[in-house]
C-alpha cells in the first residue's frame, strides 16, 4: 500500500469519528460545598453536581451513602448524610464516583451514559464508542 492511499484511508476513518474526540476541554466538577449541622452533614451544591455529570441522583446519592457508610436523604436539592463529614471526605468520593461511573477508560472523556442490559449496567462513551460492564451499587 503505497502512501496516498494510506493517508486518504486515515482521512475516511477520522471523518467517520464524531467530533466529541476531537474536542480539548478539561472536565472539573464544580468543589464541594457542605457543612456540619448538628450530628448531620448538609452537601449543600449536590444537585449542581448531578446536574453536571449528568447522572441520576439516587445513584449518586446510593454510592456516597455506601462509602460513606452511613444513611442519606435527598432534601430540596441538598444531600443530607447522618454523621459528620468534612467536605474533602465528600470530594473524594465523588471523584472516585467519577473514575467508576462518569469518564472513559478508554479515551478519558466524561461524555458517556449509563446503559442497562440484561440485569448487566454498561458505560458507553459518545466520543469514542467503548463499552464496559459497571458495577452495580
Amino acid at each position: 500500500m503505497d502512501e496516498s492511499a494510506y493517508k486518504q484511508l486515515l482521512e475516511k476513518a477520522r471523518k467517520e469519528l464524531p467530533e466529541e474526540v476531537f474536542k480539548k476541554s478539561r472536565f472539573t466538577v464544580p468543589s464541594v460545598e457542605s457543612f456540619i449541622q448538628g450530628k448531620k452533614t448538609i452537601f449543600s451544591n449536590f444537585a449542581k453536581i448531578i446536574d453536571y455529570i449528568n447522572r441520576d441522583k439516587e445513584h449518586v446519592l446510593k454510592f456516597l451513602s455506601k462509602e460513606l457508610a452511613t444513611s442519606a436523604v435527598i432534601e430540596s436539592g441538598k444531600a443530607v448524610f447522618i454523621g459528620k463529614f468534612s467536605g474533602t471526605q465528600i470530594a473524594d468520593k465523588i471523584k472516585k464516583y467519577l473514575k467508576e461511573f462518569v469518564i472513559c477508560t478508554e479515551c478519558g472523556k466524561p461524555d458517556t451514559h449509563m446503559q442497562k442490559e440484561n440485569r448487566v449496567t454498561f458505560l458507553k462513551c459518545a466520543a469514542c464508542g467503548a463499552t464496559r460492564p459497571v458495577q452495580n451499587i
